[in-house]
């Protein structure tokens, strides 16, 4: 039986979560208290249509949601379920933009433990922060919708293929925050900017003249040799410690040009090593149109906004 944990910060996604592992085929139940989860696990052991699959949401709500809970976690892998704790996280200002627009009470302001949102959301997050420590899956939710949520979860759980790990590298710009639920993230900021190139700027790290222009330089190849050496090291020994999910983030300015060659082309390389690598970019979309925006305001004041930057090798 497999069985996955769904916890973390209230509104940061945990119902829509549960409502997609239901569609694609786990058995759900909704803030069960922990305790008696075994009894549940007995029950449908027990049970001629027994459910391979299993979804739990356990937070806040829950009293004494840590107490016991790495005995818990050992009574479950000694019963034979494949047990992993997927956690929502999300910014504190996002989740204080969210409660204001569904306009509900966080849960620790209805029990009396806090006198405001604000509270609310420091105390839970200290509250929770084991078990931030103790999960096998962060997804930070703060720049989701919906859709993109629902479109992670079943690209992980729905493919029914849990026991092989899933690469992903993920691309994005620092001037729009970090990458906040990436394992690891390499800058590569210090490598020549394709923006300063006009005929580049328009482009993305997946046209060929960018990749060309990014990895020109000796300094940029060898950064490259570098990170794939050290992916190569430690790939094998995060499959070993029973990962299910590395998600590798690069970075640079606005998530267009550096950042997505080098996530591109570290996919096509572990692509042919590992079964389940993907490739996605957080804000090449937005930093598109703000390009754009910003290519309109230089073109209005005739062209003097933008200029070309020289850039040695």
């Amino acid at each position: 039986m497999e069985l996955l944990l769904v916890t973390g910060m209230s509104g940061a996604g945990k119902s829509r979560a549960l409502q997609t592992l239901e569609d694609i085929g786990y058995f759900c139940v909704d803030n069960l208290p922990p305790h008696l989860l075994l009894y549940l696990l007995d029950e449908e052991t027990g049970s001629a249509g027994r459910h391979e699959r299993m979804a739990v949401t356990v937070d806040i709500r829950c009293a004494g949601l840590l107490n016991g809970m790495e005995s818990l976690l050992r009574g479950l892998r000694e019963k034979g379920v494949r047990t992993q704790i997927v956690f929502l996280d999300a910014s504190d200002e996002t989740l204080r933009r969210r409660y204001k627009e569904t306009r509900r009470l966080h849960p620790l302001i209805l029990s009396g433990d806090a006198l405001d949102l604000s509270e609310a959301i420091t105390s839970e997050r200290e509250k929770l922060s084991r078990m931030r420590q103790m999960a096998d899956i962060v997804l930070d939710t703060s720049r989701l919708q919906y859709a993109q949520l629902r479109q992670k979860l079943m690209e992980r759980f729905g493919a029914g293929e849990t026991g092989t790990m899933v690469i992903e590298f993920v691309s994005f710009g620092f001037k729009y925050g970090i990458l906040a639920d990436a394992d690891l993230v390499f800058d590569v900021r210090c490598l020549p900017n394709p923006f300063y190139v006009e005929s580049l700027r328009s482009l993305t790290g997946s046209d060929q003249p960018v990749r060309e222009y990014v990895m020109s330089t000796p300094e940029a190849r060898a950064l490259f040799d570098k990170i794939r050496e050290l992916l190569e090291f430690s790939l094998p020994m995060y499959i070993r410690e029973g990962k299910m999910q590395l998600t590798v983030g690069f970075g640079c300015t606005g998530g267009q040009h550096r950042s997505m060659a080098f996530a591109g082309l570290m996919k096509e390389y572990f692509s042919g090593k590992y079964p389940h690598v993907k490739l996605s970019s957080r804000d090449a979309a937005e930093n598109r149109f703000e390009l754009a925006s910003r290519l309109a305001d230089s073109a209005g004041a005739g062209g003097k906004d933008i200029k070309e930057k020289p850039v040695s090798s």
